[in-house]
């Protein structure tokens, strides 16, 4: 994502790394859409929707320990994002999907790969937390 030098680029944000090659100005977009994806729910909605779409009701029995009320603000603002859809069938009772849209799919990939980060190293992150918070 940030491959491209600084030098090539007289309108990349000031700094080292990686981002140091975006332009300043989308900056602030780049951290909005981190801190949205990022979030503590959206990961593990995006990664339970890869398997298809589901119903309220089954995506919040399948996110263990998501609130009502924070699944329904995760996936309203994945669908801002046009990460996610909403179809909603005209049938008694009503029935309500939600499923990954092209670009929703193309993060899983991502997603997974933090997730199983996540997994592989939870251990030593762990044994970080408990050092630093015992540290004088």
């Amino acid at each position: 994502m940030c491959a491209m030098d600084t030098a090539e680029r007289p309108d990349a944000a000031a700094g080292r790394g990686p981002c140091a090659a975006i332009p300043a100005e989308q900056m602030d977009f780049v951290r909005q859409t981190l801190d949205r994806i990022g979030d503590k729910w959206s990961m593990l909605v995006i990664a339970v929707l890869e398997a298809g779409a589901l119903r309220y009701t089954d995506l919040q029995r399948e996110v263990p320990g998501i609130s009502q009320r924070m699944l329904t603000l995760t996936v309203r603002q994945l669908q801002q994002d046009g990460l996610v859809t909403r179809t909603a069938y005209a049938e008694v009772p009503p029935r309500v999907e939600y499923a990954l849209t092209p670009l929703g799919r193309s993060l899983h990939q991502i997603v997974t790969s933090l997730i199983t980060w996540v997994v592989d190293h939870h251990g030593q992150i762990r044994e970080h937390r408990a050092h630093t918070a015992t540290a004088p």
